[in-house]
């Protein structure tokens, strides 16, 4: 092992006195941070600032990727029943999504008690108990099972929006039944495990009763469309609801394509740990190359649906313009250094990867060339333009991971792949999410 000797320190010191540029930039980054200091003001002028009203606000939780599912059903309700700014309770999901999460812990636990606590799939489980984090396949299993319901039938509360003490409390105790559990199962009381599993469940019902409030088992439907007409609908049940005002709305005709360089393009792969509810849909993305991603999505928002989608939006990302850019931080140009990397090597690398899901709601388009597409976040309104985003098209091509888009708009040499058997991602693999 070398260490590095003072007389190289001092050359370092020397070289970076050397440029008087570099005291300079050291200035103004110091006074105004690294970002501002590189921000490309260019930027602004070759984008257009978008303005149409409603979003939603996730605050502080990791549910982003409920609220743009959420998002998408919400749109097409509005549209068919005219009234835009309609919305689904997140709040009612996340609580079926803590109960389906635990169960899929458990038998997770239980199928895996052979190995030892240090086994790398033990570890993953161990590791993504109590998260909130998700992605659309697992939405759209809890919508499947649950329905929806509106949001004013199950609010947002403090510990929707502040999720991080459930959560914690939530894998503390799943990690301390999972010991019970192994226990049982090693002792070859494979019956018993059973039993104290619905035990646990009982429990962990209990502990997110108690922190979001139970569920409705019924509401009543009632707003008033754009027209000003009033409806009012009594005692449907959350899944009457989706069956009633989303017979049209085919979940299975849905794709999740992904763009994923470190892995082959053209297979299909399986997500084993964010299969969340037992017996539901497999989270699956067949993966292709960046430029169908584009194509399917424009077809989508073109037939007048929102395309949901995965991406790694503190990249080059300013949340008060709400600009989305690859030009927009010049912090090599600040440093004098290169540090750009290819989405592959990023990937490989842990440097990148989805941290989120947001809302596609629009496209400049012209010809096949995209100049840029307008986002939905679920920020609330106080960022971008109103809650809106620009991207440009450069960042989609680096930092959009997944779009879920129907099967329909696919070329026919990809719809021909969907249905092809998927190969298994381990958990410790960088596979975008």
């Amino acid at each position: 092992m070398t260490v590095i000797s003072q007389q190289e320190i001092e050359g370092f010191s020397e070289s970076f006195n050397s440029n008087p540029e570099n005291k300079v930039a050291s200035r103004a980054a110091r006074r105004s941070g690294l970002l501002e200091a590189s921000f490309n003001d260019r930027v602004s002028e070759r984008l257009t600032e978008l303005d149409i009203g409603g979003v939603t606000d996730q605050k502080h939780s990791g549910r982003c990727w409920e609220f743009t599912t959420l998002n998408v059903l919400r749109h097409y309700f509005g549209k068919e029943n005219k009234v835009k700014d309609f919305t689904f309770s997140q709040a009612y999901n996340f609580f079926w999504d803590k109960i389906e999460r635990a169960n899929a812990f458990y038998n997770a636990i239980i199928r895996l008690a052979d190995k030892p606590l240090t086994d790398r799939h033990v570890q993953a489980w161990l590791e993504f108990a109590g998260e909130d984090g998700g992605l659309w396949t697992m939405a759209i299993n809890l919508v499947k099972k649950y329905g929806v319901v509106p949001s004013y039938a199950m609010p947002e509360s403090f510990n929707t929006n502040n999720t991080t003490a459930l959560a914690e409390n939530l894998a503390r105790k799943e990690r301390k039944d999972a010991l019970v559990l192994r226990k049982l199962v090693n002792e070859g009381k494979r019956d018993e495990a059973e039993k104290t599993k619905k035990e646990f469940l009982n429990e962990i019902y209990r502990m997110v009763s108690v922190a979001l409030g139970e569920p409705p088992k019924k509401f009543d439907l009632e707003y008033r469309d754009d027209d000003k007409k009033y409806h009012l609908e009594r005692d449907l049940t959350p899944q009457a609801f989706v069956q009633k005002y989303f017979k049209d709305f085919n979940f299975d005709d849905y794709v999740a394509l992904s763009n994923i360089p470190n892995h082959e393009y053209n297979k299909v792969y399986h997500l084993p740990l964010y299969d969340n509810v037992a017996g539901g849909d497999q989270v699956k993305y067949l993966n292709v190359p960046i430029e169908y991603l584009a194509q399917a999505a424009v077809a989508q928002l073109k037939s007048g649906e929102a395309v949901s989608f995965g991406n790694d939006v503190l990249k080059q990302m300013e949340r008060k313009t709400g600009f989305l850019d690859t030009e927009l931080y010049k912090t090599d140009q600040l440093f004098d250094v290169d540090t750009q990397m290819s989405k592959a090597d990023r990937l490989n690398t842990g440097e990148g990867f989805a941290t989120h899901d947001m809302t596609l709601v629009g496209v400049d388009e012209d010809n096949g060339h995209i100049r840029k597409w307008k986002v939905e976040n679920s920020w609330g309104d106080k960022f971008g333009h109103k809650g809106f985003y620009e991207m440009s098209q450069a960042w989609f091509e680096q930092y959009v991971y997944d779009v879920i888009v129907k099967k329909e708009f696919l070329p026919k040499e990809l719809q021909e792949l969907v249905d092809q058997p998927a190969v298994d991602v381990m958990p410790w693999e960088n596979f975008g999410e």
